[in-house]
């Protein structure tokens, strides 16, 4: 195991083992490129731990097939790591398709409370709620909610939230934030998404 040093050590009264196991929340967030991408290599990491997973994906469509699904979902029947259960709650790109708004925001509050039934349950040990800022941004659900729930939740389950504009009141109490800045992008110059580049 990696041996890096922290460099601030907190007067919280736990050891350094207690305090390096704390169940984490771990935002990943900006306009460039990577949030979801991010957040799958620590599934894969939480694969190869034999932790259980629980996906939520909650704008992609669900008829989107994006190639991370696929692999996750190949590695968790496989019986060597970890289970992988992949959830899907919207039913589109919504933030172009307003007319399904309705539809979309009873679905991610659906999505929620599925999650908040398997936090409490502790269904997952680590939980990928990809795109959930959208919802939160748009205040389809309410941040402070969520962030209760998440301070309450019981064991040592991570928590993971991918996308674009995340409210700064997750960003505060989250433990790990990283903001994915763009410097350039192929869709800048008029190039479209490609296989195995965007899905």
């Amino acid at each position: 195991m990696p041996q890096g040093q922290p460099s601030v050590v907190p007067d919280d009264g736990l050891t350094t083992r207690q305090r390096r196991n704390r169940a984490l929340v771990v935002v990943h967030t900006g306009a460039g490129k990577g949030k979801s991408t991010a957040a799958f290599g620590l599934a894969l990491r939480a694969w190869n731990q034999g932790w259980p997973i629980g996906v939520f994906q909650f704008v992609k469509s669900a008829k989107w097939r994006v190639g991370e699904e696929r692999a996750l979902r190949v590695l968790g029947d496989s019986g060597e790591g970890g289970s992988v259960v992949w959830n899907k709650m919207g039913e589109g790109w919504s933030w172009v398709q307003r007319d399904a708004q309705t539809d979309n925001e009873a679905k991610a509050r659906e999505g929620w409370e599925q999650v908040k039934r398997d936090l409490a349950a502790e269904t997952y040990r680590l939980y990928v709620l990809d795109e959930f800022a959208y919802p939160l941004h748009w205040g389809w659900i309410d941040t402070d909610e969520v962030v209760e729930v998440l301070r309450g939740r019981p064991g040592t389950q991570h928590v993971v939230i991918t996308g674009r504009n995340a409210p700064g009141k997750l960003v505060d109490f989250a433990d790990l934030v990283t903001d994915m800045s763009k410097v350039k992008h192929p869709m800048d110059a008029g190039q479209k998404g490609q296989r195995g580049i965007e899905w």
